[in-house]
């Protein structure tokens, strides 16, 4: 019981978190997928992502990734934080007050990464998200559209959108 209560915590937090866990332990997750909220997924965490203790075998880790609804949304009239600003009724973006010269999926891409700032969005997510659910393409199409949205953010403001390895992006404003 205690094991269960103390496994809650870390998965119950509003950001994605990385744990490992023993290799024995991995059995024990089908009892912490019932603390995760709605929609929530359970992917494996890349091999060199976790630590390699001597002696031990290699532990196992698991990334929680929630929705992008699952998240709260701004409050109206609450101001954007970041230098990336999305006027979505005008499809305008700018950084620092420059405008951005973006086609139609990479503002929505934009859009929708400014409008969930620190979410981790895997691939996947945006394909369905922003292209769509009937689109025919693959995670390396998402890949082109963010190195062209880092080009015309700038030098200074390309970081905003981050890369998580083997996971997809997230914006960090």
């Amino acid at each position: 019981m205690a094991h269960t209560q103390a496994a809650a915590t870390p998965l119950a937090a509003p950001r994605p978190r990385l744990r490992a866990v023993a290799p024995d332990e991995v059995a024990g997750l089908a009892r912490v997928a019932d603390f995760l909220p709605p929609g929530a997924t359970l992917l494996p965490a890349p091999p060199n992502a976790l630590p390699a203790l001597p002696g031990r075998p290699p532990m196992v880790g698991y990334l929680v990734l929630l929705p992008a609804d699952a998240q709260p949304e701004p409050e109206p009239g609450a101001v954007p934080e970041g230098p990336v600003t999305i006027d979505a009724d005008r499809r305008v973006a700018t950084v620092d007050g420059r405008a951005l010269d973006l086609t139609y999926l990479e503002f929505e891409l934009l859009a929708h990464l400014v409008a969930h700032p620190h979410r981790v969005h895997t691939r996947d997510q945006l394909v369905q998200t922003v292209w769509g659910y009937g689109h025919v393409g693959d995670g390396r199409t998402v890949d082109v559209h963010v190195a062209r949205l880092r080009r015309k953010l700038g030098a200074e403001h390309r970081r905003t959108i981050q890369t998580v390895r083997r996971v997809g992006y997230k914006y960090l404003p």
